[in-house]
């Protein structure tokens, strides 16, 4: 089963950060929520960072501005994933420049879509 973290997942379901932990659900991906504000999300457990996910992660979907997504991409570089997802509104020339220089390729596109979703 594939893993996802979703940084900046919400309970509020007008955010895209809990439409993407549904989708993910629907889909059948094993998904954390990273969120430091939130205990759970969707009776799954919240993580505050990255670093702090048991294991493994395949792919991020970033679901926070880019002024606070630049601030989590050395930690994520620490989990390798396979995929980086910055999703329309996260993504920022400087924070895309500092992940390929963290070794990360960013991929700049709606991860709910890629999924087969719709937002």
């Amino acid at each position: 089963m594939p893993t996802v973290a979703i940084v900046g997942a919400s309970n509020d379901r007008a955010k895209y950060g809990i439409r993407a932990v549904r989708a993910y659900q629907r889909q059948g991906w094993t998904i954390h929520p990273v969120n430091p504000g939130l205990r759970d999300v969707e009776g799954l457990p919240a993580y505050g960072r990255i670093e702090d996910i048991p294991g493994p992660v395949d792919r991020v979907s970033m679901y926070v501005p880019p002024t606070v997504g630049i601030t989590l991409l050395e930690g994520i570089a620490t989990k390798a994933p396979k995929e980086l997802w910055l999703n329309p509104g996260s993504e920022s020339d400087e924070l895309v420049a500092k992940a390929e220089a963290l070794g990360l390729e960013p991929i700049l596109a709606c991860s709910i879509v890629d999924i087969g979703e719709r937002p």
